[in-house]
């Protein structure tokens, strides 16, 4: 009398059903989500705008200027020593730490703007100028956003 013993698992092919349908849900559901990472990045450069203008604002309460291009945003995080050294800076700064655009990068300064006292802006993912999509730069004028 034989005994056969019988293996149990799957089956190649049952196999390359799952891995199929992990395909297609992955095709399906990745764009979704990458789109969501660069509407958060959008967001997060907005909220990064306002708390630079807030900080710029109170800097040219105090000092009746902004600071000049060359003094830079920095001039929110340490006290500046080109002119014009401001007389009325506060001792504790404006801002705790400059923040950085989401893809590492410094965000740019220029007083005076093109068009306004100052432009705050970012290069956004290729750091280069100009570009589309999330490579598109973004202003803290800009009143319609690159689309994703």
């Amino acid at each position: 009398m034989q005994l056969t013993t019988r293996q149990s698992g799957f089956s190649l092919i049952e196999i390359m059903v799952v891995v199929v349908i992990i395909g297609l849900l992955a095709s399906i559901v990745a764009p979704m989500v990458l789109d969501r990472a660069d509407e958060a990045r959008i967001n997060k450069v907005q909220a990064d705008f306002k708390s630079i203008q807030t900080a710029l604002n109170l800097y040219r309460i105090d000092n009746y200027v902004y600071p000049s291009s060359e003094q830079g945003l920095n001039a929110l995080v340490s006290k500046p020593t080109l002119t014009p050294v401001p007389r009325n800076w506060r001792s504790s700064g404006y801002l705790d730490q400059l923040p950085i655009d989401p893809w590492g990068s410094a965000y740019l300064y220029i007083s005076p703007g093109e068009s306004r006292e100052y432009d705050i802006y970012t290069l956004g993912a290729d750091n280069v100028a100009g570009g589309e999509g999330p490579a598109a730069d973004i202003s803290v004028w800009d009143q319609d956003l690159p689309e994703q």
